[in-house]
Parts: C-alpha cells; sequence; structure tokens
C-alpha cells in the first residue's frame, strides 16, 4: 500500500467517524444503565433540567443507584427505579428539587423524575416511559431519553409482577456515566472530540 493511498483511507475513516461523534451525546452527559435483561444508554438533557441532571450525575457518580431495583414495572406503559429502599418511599440524603417542566413530551423512552403531589419533591427516583403519556407533560421534570436499548426495557417491562406491580424476581441496575476521553478518541481516530461549550 503506498503512502498516498494510505493517507487517502485514512481520511476517509476520519471524514465518516467525525459526523458521528459530532453527534453523538457528550460523554458526560451519557450514562450506561446495566441490567441483567442488557444494556440501556441514557442521553441526560441538561438544557431541559439543569438541576435535576446535575443530581442524578452526582448520585450515579457516588454508586448510590448500584444494586436498585426496578421497584415498579407496568407493562405498556413505565418502569420506575431510583429507591434505595425498593418500597418506592425512599430517596437520598440529599435535599428534594425544585421542578423543572418542560415542553418536552413524555414518549417512549423518556426519563422523568419521580414524585409526590408536591411538584417540588423529585429526589433520586426516576422513571423510564414505554409510550406516549401526554398527561405527564409539563407535570413531571423530563431529564433524559433512551438512545440505545428501549428493547432491554421492553423485556424488563415484560417480566412477571405481583399484584403492586413489584417484579417477581428482582431486576437491579448498575449505572455509570460514559467516560470517552478526548485523548482517547483522538489517539484511536485522529479525530479530537468536540468541545461543547457551556
Amino acid at each position: 500500500m503506498t503512502m498516498k493511498f494510505s493517507h487517502l483511507i485514512w481520511s476517509i475513516a476520519i471524514m465518516t467517524i467525525a459526523p458521528n461523534l459530532a453527534n453523538a451525546a457528550s460523554p458526560e452527559n451519557t450514562l450506561n444503565l446495566e441490567t441483567k435483561a442488557g444494556t440501556i444508554v441514557i442521553e441526560l438533557l441538561p438544557e431541559v433540567a439543569p438541576g435535576h441532571v446535575e443530581r442524578i450525575k452526582t448520585l450515579v457518580k457516588e454508586g448510590f443507584y448500584d444494586g436498585v431495583v426496578f421497584h415498579r414495572v407496568i407493562d405498556g406503559f413505565m418502569a420506575q427505579t431510583g429507591d434505595p429502599t425498593g418500597t418506592g418511599r425512599g430517596g437520598s440524603s440529599y435535599p428534594d428539587l425544585k421542578a423543572e417542566f418542560s415542553n418536552t413530551p413524555y414518549k417512549r423512552g423518556t426519563l422523568g423524575m419521580a414524585r409526590t403531589m408536591n411538584p417540588d419533591s423529585a429526589n433520586s427516583q426516576f422513571f423510564i416511559m414505554l409510550k406516549r403519556e401526554a398527561a405527564f407533560d409539563n407535570k413531571y421534570t423530563v431529564f433524559g431519553k433512551v438512545i440505545k436499548g428501549l428493547d432491554v426495557l421492553d423485556k424488563i417491562a415484560a417480566v412477571q409482577k405481583d399484584a403492586r406491580d413489584r417484579p417477581l424476581e428482582d431486576v437491579r441496575m448498575t449505572v455509570t456515566v460514559e467516560e470517552l476521553s478526548r485523548k482517547k478518541i483522538t489517539k484511536e481516530y485522529g479525530y479530537q472530540y468536540p468541545v461543547v461549550k457551556k
């Protein structure tokens, strides 16, 4: 292979990879939610709910969600998790959050913060929608969306549950923030990962 041809192939590879990287969710706002059913990849939306996204990222980095179960799963509706007690009544030691309602619609794959009747009571629990639910719009804070793994979500929704919609066999999760460094991208692909200005 000649040097010129080698450079041509490398240039084409960079041109192919670069747009995909530019359009991808930034690593610091990408979560990997791993379960025995598979992995769900989540894009956080700080432009929609900055306070809630910061809370979720803080809890994830602390390992708060590791081993936590999906305590309420309603097939064809939503799957709820984020309570370390597994009862649906627990949360973190941090103060509850003020609502950040938005016009972002609740559709399949949308992540929203669970709360009580008090709009400013979201803390650590969240749910993932299995379908469009217009009644939730502007009533629950949207903070993310599934970008890969909706089939895994469907598997979780299909498990056997008791009369209170709790899975008979625990579905536990491990959540991590995607850690793709710009140096790694540059080293492997010869392309600097785009810096997102805040």
